[in-house]
């Protein structure tokens, strides 16, 4: 956190291990008396770990595909504040079905009685992973990610969660590490553990004995919701009673920041330095930042646009930019860039190349043409 650029520690770019499709599997009888609930779970191996969380891939012996569990960690499973984020979390991301959101399967109880949730097992490479391995200039994913391409990744990115906050909800911890790409250009949005349920008291949902003592946000870590070098500034002033879509406008322009400057918006030595400087500094335009990347005007201003510390000053949805960021990608007018003659030419020219193409023949044909006649 105390460096100013990302620090590149790539690993190897994995690939999608697809599951092939067995007759022996798919055409299987189905047995009279069929096992519901965790029963029908078999061979758990892990598949990740958080701080709250164990994650296992298994296989779903009625369908016969391998899934991924979530349940809490043996020391939290009892722990009733644990368990309602737990249980937000997989109602939250099974009630945003969306092509970029992770499908939840089932909700239960294990044997020993701890919540789990079962979803789609998903595997690709996440974003902080794909910046890392770009600045350390690994081949293989400096020729296979593009900045068009990245730009690409978080439209599908901003599609997603302007979904969920049609729903309303906000996912409150947008960062690379929690975007992934796969193989086939598919893009999943994860984790919406710290997900925001709009309209709604930050309390804990449900039937609680202690309403007053267990008032608190769904969040880990205090009041101060997400990831410090993404947050939004009225997330690192704590005060979530502000909290709405725009500070997941700030999170994706800040990750649009570092794929265009390969250095974080924000940095400090601890924390306390992040949060402060967060609320504190207005930051220095990407072009302006890193003047030898030569980054697009036009990025530079939807990024700007994007991270201004009041959120009145930022674009007033997700969807309005991400029109700008598909905008850009088509050579259209972007709204939060004014443009010289120059690049609206340019632009013009991109978007009629063909039509270009056919005036350039005409005119050099009718310039031949001419020349011909005064030949003869």
């Amino acid at each position: 956190m105390g460096n100013k650029k990302v620090q590149p520690q790539p690993s190897a770019l994995t690939r999608i291990n697809t599951q092939h499709l067995e007759l022996g599997v798919t055409d299987r009888s189905l047995p009279k008396h069929i096992v519901n609930g965790f029963g029908r779970y078999e061979r758990f191996n892990k598949f990740a770990e958080g701080g709250t969380a164990l994650l296992e891939e298994c296989l779903d012996k009625n369908l016969g595909r391998v899934v991924v569990m979530k349940r809490l960690h043996a020391h939290m499973a009892e722990d009733e504040t644990e368990q309602k984020r737990f249980l937000r979390e997989a109602r939250v991301t099974a009630l945003i079905q969306h092509p970029a959101t992770v499908p939840v399967y089932e909700i239960g109880r294990d044997r020993a009685g701890s919540v789990y949730f079962t979803m789609k097992k998903v595997e690709g490479v996440d974003l902080r992973e794909i910046l890392l391995g770009i600045i350390a200039r690994d081949p293989a994913f400096k020729n296979k990610y593009t900045q068009k391409d990245l730009v690409e990744v978080l439209v599908q990115v901003g599609q997603a969660v302007a979904f969920a906050h049609s729903r309303g909800v906000v996912h409150r911890d947008l960062k690379p590490a929690n975007i992934l790409v796969g193989e086939f250009g598919e893009v999943m949005v994860l984790d919406w553990g710290l997900a925001k349920v709009l309209n709604e008291p930050e309390s804990v949902h449900g039937d609680i004995p202690d309403q007053d003592h267990l008032s608190l946000e769904l969040t880990r870590g205090g009041k101060r919701a997400g990831t410090p070098l993404y947050m939004s500034p009225e997330q690192a002033a704590g005060d979530n009673d502000k909290i709405d879509g725009r500070c997941d406008v700030y999170s994706l322009g800040s990750i649009l920041y570092e794929i265009l400057t390969h250095e974080n918006l924000v940095w400090g030595i601890d924390k306390d330095e992040v949060l402060e400087r967060i609320q504190t500094q207005d930051a220095v335009p990407p072009r302006k930042r890193t003047p030898q990347r030569k980054i697009p005007r036009v990025l530079d201003s939807i990024c700007m646009r994007a991270i201004q510390r009041k959120p009145e000053n930022r674009y007033e949805s997700l969807m309005d930019m991400v029109d700008d960021l598909k905008a850009y990608l088509l050579h259209e007018k972007v709204t939060a860039h004014h443009y010289n003659f120059k690049e609206r030419f340019i632009n013009w020219e991109k978007r009629n190349n063909l039509l270009s193409v056919s005036i350039g023949s005409a005119i050099l044909g009718a310039l031949a043409w001419s020349i011909i006649q005064k030949l003869i």
